[in-house]
């Protein structure tokens, strides 16, 4: 009974360490600040692609055309995607919310570079550790749905 007991307490132990929330991992940006996305922590639940660690890089969105249509266009594009709710956003910056099937929360941002023809992202898990390839997996589908409804 007293080992029961004790896996149990470790078990409640483990979990709560495992969804301590990160402090500072919201990015904000004010428009034309220059500001880029905030770095990856070093754990494996962040893609960014400001970021040039191994396996947290990814490449930011190309666009061609109005800078102004291609963000517009993105932004329509996240708020179509199940689980997301917009939190902020003006004409260089997008920070949203998605809600993953478990409850958990993520923070995606992204930064638009109007002199590279570029938008940058980053997608990171608030708790835990390892997010199982989720946060690389979103993001690239946002950038196949950019591909094709955005200019």
């Amino acid at each position: 009974m007293e080992t029961i007991r004790f896996l149990v307490i470790v078990t409640l132990m483990a979990l709560c360490w495992m969804t301590v929330e990160r402090t500072g991992a919201v990015a904000s940006s004010p428009p034309g600040s220059g500001s880029r996305l905030p770095p990856c922590p070093d754990s494996p639940n962040c893609v960014s692609s400001e970021s040039t660690r191994e396996g947290q890089a990814i490449a930011p969105l190309a666009f061609q055309g109005s800078p102004v249509e291609a963000f517009a266009c993105l932004k329509r594009v996240v708020m179509a995607m199940p689980r997301a709710k917009l939190i902020s956003s003006d004409a260089e910056f997008i920070h949203a919310q998605f809600r993953t099937r478990l409850g958990f929360v993520d923070d995606v941002s992204f930064a638009l570079d109007e002199n590279r023809g570029a938008i940058h992202m980053r997608s990171a898990s608030r708790v835990g550790y390892w997010d199982l390839g989720v946060n690389r997996r979103r993001l690239e589908k946002i950038r196949q749905v950019f591909g094709i409804h955005c200019p």
